[in-house]
């Protein structure tokens, strides 16, 4: 017997130990969900797209239903309606999130935001969102870069129809992602070229495959949490390693360019964040700066690339729909014109064209754990 088949069953004789000593079934407090079978519960209910078994198990056992995942007990909640009585209403006692093992590579979730427990520290760093990021000033002054970097895609796309070469959605919008982000914290492109967006890219979607990858060590937390057999926690400390070291770099550029005399703000994201910092070190020191400027990215670029590629192909593949979508925006724009922000409240079939393609396919299916 080879080494894999032992380990195999060394694991397996501990799950079933641990199965064991569990009482089997559920407390009559929990709401009802499909059939268990021993040690694995409902793991095989899931299938390879998760949110369309769970939507298809809420059509037989509710809009609230619960599982077992191994060792690991959940509740689905398939109802707008309780969804938002859990997030508004109780939302002080379940906001807390249970950290997958991907994450506790390089001590990550102790930094990061999404998977912080809520507390003092948390709330401040929030609030450095909501202030610094998401406010309506600092959306409304950022337009015009986000109008500068669709104009240089579509020039990008001119020149490829101009010599008649074939256009990679998913490059030319993740470089304009990424560039779109980096301006914002660093005020640079970070993807100069289609190639180092690429390689960015391939960091970003590693991390995804990995945290999207079933984790043995989430559903026997007890059993596998610290030995990491499927290698996943190794790899991710790789990824978020090669991010770190990039974000370092800059960082160090930026320290070095505020103590010159002629340094003149730029009153980006990173300058904001490090006054922050220098104002208040316990409160936003270079780690978090790091990880929070991991968030942003992570969050704000493969998502966007995903949607748009999947758009393109689905319109290509709806000519109907395609045709439909152009004679709106030649009515209402003009043959010649670019599409401004204002103008989006006025395009409501191209609207519909985004919400039906995050319907069909959405790039996190499911919400984070």
């Amino acid at each position: 017997m080879d080494f894999l088949s032992l380990l195999l069953c060394f694991v397996l004789f501990l799950v079933l130990c641990q199965a064991f000593r569990r009482q089997s079934g559920r407390t009559s407090k929990l709401q009802p969900g499909p059939p268990t079978i021993p040690i694995f519960g409902n793991f095989f209910n899931l299938g390879h797209k998760p949110h369309k078994s769970l939507a298809e198990l809420a059509n037989i056992h509710g809009d609230i239903m619960t599982l077992k995942l191994g060792q690991t007990t959940t509740i689905v909640l398939s109802s707008a309606t309780m969804v938002k009585e859990i997030l508004r209403t109780h939302d002080v006692v379940l906001c807390n999130r249970t950290v997958p093992n991907a994450l506790h590579a390089l001590r990550h979730h102790e930094v990061r935001l999404p998977w912080m427990p809520v507390s003092t520290k948390w709330i401040n760093l929030t609030k450095i969102c909501n202030l610094h990021i998401f406010a309506g000033q600092k959306l409304d002054a950022n337009q015009y870069l986000r109008h500068k970097k669709v104009e240089q895609l579509l020039a990008d796309v001119h020149d490829s129809s101009d010599i008649g070469e074939a256009i990679d959605i998913d490059t030319a919008v993740l470089k304009t992602a990424v560039n779109l982000m980096s301006n914002t914290v660093f005020s640079i492109d970070l993807a100069d070229s289609s190639d180092t967006a690429l390689v960015f890219g391939k960091i970003i979607q590693g991390i995804k495959e990995e945290l999207g990858k079933p984790n043995f060590a989430d559903y026997f937390p007890t059993l596998l949490g610290n030995l990491d057999l499927q290698g996943i926690r190794r790899r991710m400390a790789i990824h978020f390693q090669k991010l770190m070291n990039l974000f370092d770099k800059l960082i160090d550029m930026w320290l070095e360019l505020r103590k010159m005399n002629d340094y003149i703000s730029s009153n980006d994201l990173l300058d904001t964040l490090l006054r922050i910092s220098q104002d208040d070190n316990q409160e936003l020191d270079r780690k978090h700066i790091k990880h929070f400027i991991f968030d942003l990215f992570t969050a704000g670029t493969e998502t966007t690339t995903s949607t748009s590629e999947w758009a393109m192909a689905e319109l290509l593949r709806n000519r109907k729909t395609l045709l439909e979508a152009r004679r709106e925006l030649q009515q209402t724009i003009g043959q010649k014109k670019m599409v401004d922000e204002s103008n989006i409240t006025c395009l409501p079939y191209l609207q519909a064209i985004v919400k039906e393609t995050l319907r069909l396919h959405p790039p996190v299916p499911l919400l984070v754990p």
